[in-house]
């Protein structure tokens, strides 16, 4: 495995530890906002290196994560998740997430098809006799 022992841009380790599909990706969620080094909001070109903790949210999911090391190359996901190490509460409220997520399924929250021509029609008379 190809890790680097000194310090590399935020953009590039998140694409490297595939948070993210793109760089360019990696980059809107850091300029919006969704990824804090540190406790702090920051830029794609800073750069990282051991130890820096990441705050990472994506969809309806977020990451705490410690980094444990450095590359500038995207590599099997195997290998990208020795680039970093999760913290149990990150862990933990990821997993209630997803739990909570299934559970709404099972209920039945959501549709079980779409509607419809004949469907769309009666709907639309409704909303407009209303």
């Amino acid at each position: 495995m190809n890790i680097q022992e000194d310090k590399v841009r935020l953009d590039k380790w998140l694409w490297a530890a595939r948070f993210f599909k793109t760089r360019r990706m990696a980059t809107d969620a850091i300029n919006g906002g969704k990824v804090h080094l540190n406790g702090q909001r920051t830029k794609p070109g800073k750069e990282i290196g051991i130890g820096s903790r990441l705050h990472i949210s994506k969809d309806q999911y977020t990451w705490d994560v410690v980094v444990t090391a450095v590359s500038a190359q995207r590599r099997p996901a195997k290998e990208a998740a020795m680039l970093y190490e999760e913290t149990p509460e990150s862990r933990g409220k990821r997993a209630a997430e997803v739990a909570r997520r299934r559970a709404e399924k099972d209920l039945g929250m959501q549709p079980e098809h779409r509607p419809s021509k004949k469907d769309r029609r009666l709907i639309h008379r409704f909303k407009r006799e209303r």
